[in-house]
């Protein structure tokens, strides 16, 4: 383990994953219970939009696709909420139509390149220090908003008509958790990748739910979970030589199964 931390590379990544693994499956959370967890592997892909237009322009892709995420976000509340178009079928729209455009993107950049590939799978290699301070930031920000608004985005999110009728504006606080989202997918990019961060955000959150008996159980179990699968993740993607990405989800299925058998033991 010492070997490891020799290294300033591992040194980030570990630091980034930290952040990543407390975030992701603190607004995975909310995203479960009010029923959003497609929303999550929707804003990774507006997020390609994001990550190809910085690395064109020479601008941090993690901005850029906080930028693209975030105006996805509002755009996806919108159409969601003005009922005009179902729920799963805005999700598609804009799934399939940011993946093509971000292919157009690349490909006028003269095609894919290895860090389009990495935001794609995560690269525990490519972390820098500028990209760091940029989770942080973020990552800060989603959770002192989630503190902060912690009762009101509970109340909409277990029940949806009862905080109406408390008079609260629910669809301010959909938007806001749909934000939340987008600022967490983005900051993930480096460590888990797109393809994979919305994994993240629900594994730990579902393997949790097999043991906790209280919301607030649920996130902290949740975040466990997710601690363990990031750092285990590293590691063994450092001394075998594997994509971070994958191997994190790896290991987070792996303690949904083992969590899995321990509910099925309680029940017998």
């Amino acid at each position: 383990m010492l070997e490891i931390l020799q290294y300033d590379f591992m040194q980030r990544a570990f630091l980034a994953g930290l952040m990543i693994a407390v975030v992701a499956p603190l607004i995975g959370t909310f995203m479960v219970v009010r029923r959003f967890s497609l929303m999550a592997d929707t804003l990774a892909h507006v997020s390609l939009v994001g990550v190809a237009t910085g690395l064109i322009t020479g601008i941090n892709p993690v901005i850029t696709a906080s930028g693209a995420a975030i105006i996805a976000a509002v755009g996806i509340e919108k159409l969601r909420s003005s009922k005009h178009v179902y729920g799963e079928s805005v999700l598609a729209l804009f799934l399939s139509g940011s993946l093509a455009l971000a292919t157009v993107i690349v490909s006028a950049g003269n095609g894919l390149n290895a860090n389009f590939v990495s935001y794609l799978f995560g690269s525990i290699t490519t972390v820098t220090a500028e990209d760091l301070w940029v989770i942080a930031a973020l990552g800060a920000t989603v959770v002192a908003i989630l503190m902060v608004l912690y009762k009101e985005l509970f109340m909409v999110s277990f029940d949806e008509e009862l905080s109406r009728a408390a008079g609260m504006k629910a669809e301010r606080y959909n938007l806001l958790l749909i934000l939340l989202a987008a600022l967490s997918v983005s900051i993930s990019m480096r460590i888990i990748g797109v393809l994979l961060i919305g994994a993240l955000m629900v594994i730990p959150v579902v393997t949790a739910m097999q043991l906790a008996r209280s919301f607030k159980q649920t996130l902290i179990y949740a975040v466990i979970c997710s601690l363990i699968s990031v750092m285990g993740g590293l590691i063994v993607s450092y001394y075998m030589d594997l994509a971070s990405g994958g191997t994190i989800v790896v290991m987070a299925l792996i303690l949904f199964c083992i969590c899995l058998g321990i509910k099925k033991l309680r029940k017998n």
